[in-house]
């Protein structure tokens, strides 16, 4: 009998709500989740910080991929503090310069211009996912 493993990948979002990255951020996470939920699934960083046993039980078993809103790279260094080096780690500041965006300026009520920042967000985030899914 054939033994298949179902590999998911945790992603774990920048929770910064004080900063119009994060709400890029946390918008781009969602929208990989709807788009692919059978591969993904979402890691609550405050959860994850305060002690969630699921969050960090699936995060030291599971491939993980954190998307931080800023320099301070609060997932990355939560993550890898708590269970392990992530897979991957992306930066939005990085990602909206690669692609020649400007970073948002609003927190909420995001129009055209921060749409499109948020697209570009989820086709890097996907990109990884698919890269993290393919090195298993």
């Amino acid at each position: 009998m054939m033994d298949i493993q179902v590999m998911k990948v945790g992603v774990v979002s920048c929770s910064g709500e004080e900063i119009p990255e994060g709400t890029l951020c946390r918008l781009a996470c969602r929208k990989v989740l709807d788009e692919r939920p059978g591969e993904t699934v979402t890691i609550c960083l405050p959860l994850f910080i305060a002690g969630g046993e699921e969050e960090r039980t699936f995060a030291a078993n599971y491939p993980t991929i954190t998307v931080d809103g800023c320099d301070k790279l609060c997932a990355a260094k939560a993550t890898e503090m708590l269970s392990g080096k992530p897979s991957k780690s992306l930066s939005i500041p990085e990602i909206l310069k690669k692609r020649g965006l400007a970073p948002p300026t609003k927190l909420r009520h995001f129009g055209t211009e921060e749409e499109a920042a948020v697209k570009a967000v989820a086709e890097e985030i996907a990109r990884a996912v698919d890269e993290v899914l393919e090195e298993d």
